[in-house]
Parts: C-alpha cells; sequence; structure tokens
C-alpha cells in the first residue's frame, strides 16, 4: 500500500560516490581546511554513548538498529524536510508523482514532534472526511503521534483500501480534540479542472503539481476557450489547499502565463548544481487575459512558486490568505543500501529575490473567512400600487399569466456563486471590475 503522504521531488537526482575522508590526501588541497577537519572529541563522545547504550540499555540492541537511528537523529536535527529514507521509505518517494497512490489523501509534515496537515488533496477520504489544512494530528488509532518520526506515522496511515483510521486532531479554535474517522481508499488525483463560470471568464483549479500538470493546463485552457467562442476576458487559477509537487510542473505552469523570457524562480544553495534559474520558454497562452489567483495557507512550495512568479511580473493578482511558505529544496541522494537521504540544499526565490521559505507569499487581496447565509424574509407592510383600492391592471398587451413556469423552483435549485464559493465570487468580480475600468477612457 503506498503512502498518501508524497515528498516534493528535489531538482537533482545525485549519487553518493565515496563517503570515506581519507586524511591527508592531496584530493581535498583546493576545499577549506575547517571542512576537513574532524570532530574527534564529538567523535570520542558518540562511541562512548553508543557502547554505554549496548552494554547498559535495559534490552538489547543491535548494531544496524542504533546507527540507522544515529543518521536518523543527524537529520531530523537539520529542518523538518530532510530525512533518511530506508529502502522501503525511499521506492515510496520514487513512485509519488504519477498521480495515483493509495492512503487517506492529505500531504503532511511534522511540526513540534506531531504530524500536521499541509492540506487534504481534493476529492480524497481525507477531504471527505473533514480534514483540514493546519489540523495536528495527535493520535492514530490508539497510538500517540509523539516520539514517532514522520516515517513512522504514515506507515500506520497505510493500508488497504477500504479499511479505517481514527485521527485525533487538534484544530485551531476548538476547545477540544476532534475525533475523525477516515476510510482509506486509492487516491487517484486529477490535477487540473476546469469550468467556465461566465462567456469569456474561466475557472481553473491545480490540485497537485504532477509531471503532466502543465500539459494538462493547457488542454484545459484549449477547451475551455472553445466552449467560450470567443477570447478570454480572465480566468481565476485557484491553488487553495495545493501542497505542492514537482518543481517543472510549477515551472510548466508558470511558463503557460508568463511572456517569453521571463524569469520564473531561481534557487541558491552552497553547491553549484543547486543553483539554477528558470526562465519561461514559450508566450502567454491567455494572450494577456487577466488572472487572479486564489491561495490560503494550504497552499505551498509549487504553488508559492507559481503565485510568486506571476505577483512579481504584475501578471496577476493573488487574493486570499498568506501562503504556507515551503520555500527549501529537497534534493533525493540514493545511498549504496538502497536506502537515500532526502536532504535540503537550496532555496526558492521569486524573479525579485524575495525568499519563500518561512515567509511564504503575502496576498495583493485578503479575503478573510466568510459564511454567506440566507436572511429569513419577513412581510413587508409597506404600501405598493397594486394594494391601492381601484389600481389599474397591466393591460392587455402580452399574457396576464405567469410564463416563467417552474424557473423559479430551478434557480432555487441552483445555488449561487456566492454561496458555493465566496471566493471565486469574488475573484470573478475583480476580474469584471478590472475589464470595465480597462475598458472606460481615461
Amino acid at each position: 500500500m503506498r503512502t498518501l503522504f508524497r515528498y516534493l521531488p528535489g531538482l537533482i537526482i545525485g549519487s553518493i560516490l565515496g563517503s570515506f575522508i581519507v586524511m591527508g590526501s592531496s584530493v581535498f588541497a583546493n576545499r577549506n581546511q575547517t571542512d576537513l577537519a574532524i570532530p574527534f572529541e564529538e567523535l570520542r563522545t558518540f562511541t562512548e554513548v553508543f557502547h554505554k547504550i549496548k552494554s547498559d540499555y535495559v534490552e538489547e540492541v543491535d548494531d544496524k538498529t542504533l546507527l540507522e537511528n544515529a543518521v536518523h537523529g543527524m537529520l531530523n536535527g537539520l529542518d523538518p524536510h530532510s530525512s533518511y529514507l530506508n529502502p522501503e521509505a525511499f521506492e515510496e518517494i520514487t513512485i509519488g508523482t504519477t498521480g495515483e497512490f493509495g492512503g487517506l489523501g492529505i500531504e503532511v509534515g511534522m511540526e513540534d514532534g506531531f504530524v500536521k496537515v499541509i492540506a487534504p488533496i481534493d476529492d480524497t477520504p481525507a477531504q471527505r472526511a473533514g480534514i483540514k489544512a493546519g489540523d495536528l494530528i495527535v493520535r492514530l488509532n490508539d497510538t500517540p503521534v509523539k516520539g514517532m518520526t514522520l516515517n513512522e506515522a504514515v506507515k500506520i496511515m497505510r493500508g488497504k483500501p477500504g479499511t479505517s483510521i481514527t485521527l485525533i486532531v487538534v484544530r485551531e479554535g476548538k476547545d477540544k480534540p476532534l475525533t475523525i474517522r477516515v476510510v482509506r481508499d486509492i487516491i487517484q488525483v486529477k490535477s487540473v479542472k476546469s469550468r467556465n463560470l461566465e462567456p469569456g471568464y474561466g475557472y481553473i483549479r491545480i490540485t497537485h503539481f504532477q509531471t503532466h500538470t502543465g500539459d494538462d493546463l493547457e488542454k484545459a485552457i484549449n477547451t475551455l476557450r472553445r466552449e467560450n467562442k470567443q477570447p478570454f476576458k480572465g480566468i481565476v487559477l485557484d491553488l487553495r489547499n495545493n501542497p505542492g509537487g514537482v518543481l517543472m510542473a510549477a515551472v510548466a505552469v508558470s511558463d503557460i502565463f508568463l511572456p517569453l523570457g521571463r524569469l520564473i524562480v531561481y534557487t541558491e544553495g552552497r553547491v553549484a548544481d543547486s543553483s539554477l534559474r528558470f526562465k519561461a520558454k514559450v508566450s502567454d497562452l491567455l494572450g494577456g487575459a487577466r488572472i487572479v489567483i486564489l491561495v490560503n495557507g494550504g497552499s505551498a512550495s509549487a504553488s508559492e512558486i507559481v503565485a510568486g512568479a506571476l505577483q512579481d511580473h504584475k501578471r496577476a493578482i493573488i487574493m486570499g490568505s498568506k501562503t504556507f511558505g515551503k520555500g527549501s529544496v529537497q534534493t533525493i541522494l540514493p545511498m549504496n543500501n538502497k536506502a537515500a537521504l532526502k536532504l535540503t540544499t537550496a532555496r526558492y526565490f521569486t524573479p525579485s529575490g524575495r525568499s519563500i521559505q518561512a515567509e511564504g507569499i503575502h496576498p495583493d487581496i485578503v479575503l478573510n473567512k466568510v459564511e454567506i447565509a440566507s436572511v429569513e424574509q419577513t412581510k413587508d407592510f409597506g404600501l405598493k400600487e397594486s394594494d391601492l383600492a381601484g389600481h389599474l391592471d397591466k393591460g392587455k398587451s402580452g399574457d396576464s399569466k405567469d410564463k416563467t413556469g417552474d424557473s423559479s423552483s430551478k434557480a432555487e435549485d441552483d445555488e449561487p456563486l456566492v454561496k458555493k464559493d465566496y471566493a471565486i465570487y469574488e475573484a470573478l468580480n475583480l476580474l469584471k471590475g478590472l475589464n470595465i475600468m480597462g475598458g472606460m477612457p481615461r
């Protein structure tokens, strides 16, 4: 059963060709000597702790377990995204961008020793069960999460489709933990969804950045254009609760909306291979039509790359709330034992030089959470012409009968956009306003 948790693939798939430092070798002559210093005192302490555990710990522990735990601790102490991937976890990560995998349907990370939900994936068991971005999972069935590694927690969340797991969740604004039961399923993620909102105005939702997301987006735009039978006036691009994915998919999506040659994103790290720049290679597919991008706290990584690039080039207006702030690059380094290191090697920067890491993308227009509710109609006792004695009727022109038929009941069944999704409603209104202002004489 493959895990619902998907790591962000890094820019570089490298291999570790050697892990031994040869004392006095001229191979390292051009390196800073401080980089080569062996921490003898610290290694002596490590060896002492190792032997104490071997001799005095209440239960016998084999060498392999101790050393693997030491590697885990070394990487976990760096940042939340660096980790040691045993052969099983490494196999998982190589499958994670295909768009079909098993589990609950949530993107997760670690925070303060608990599993934090970055975002639930659309149309998955987790979303249907009510899991929300920002939730902290503190128990998996009867097992406390505190003290687990992320891989251990993810392994418990795996299981056969149709089986269930109970999550104990702490949510901001709630007085006590929530108990949420989720039934596992095969997760098939359709990364691009689209529809026309009104003539000339389209809606595109990207749920995940997968290998083929750029191609799927281009197809969606062409389909909307054919259905519209007119040039686009504007597009709402929905990246809310999109936890990211493949870097090159974010580059491809940005490329579709930016003019040729514009910088999309660049990375900086300590090694030369981690410093890269990506530019648009094709022309703007929308022909300059206006774009509003919807984001929130569940928009992370690749979503932030797209939002940041289009914001910096003033190609789109960003609406919603501040994004997650995942602006680091993870490189997967395969090991000789079929395991791998997932190591943070660089940071993302927007075209203007803004770091996404821990800062996120700030929206141009902040959209607070609102709930639209119908107001109960009260009887209106005001007088109208029809209430006056001896009033004239409306005359003989046309049929006096109500020709609306069942249209009123159909309209009631068709819930207005403002109630279905207030953010999309506001984005559409903004696009209309921009087009009206753009067409007015100055």
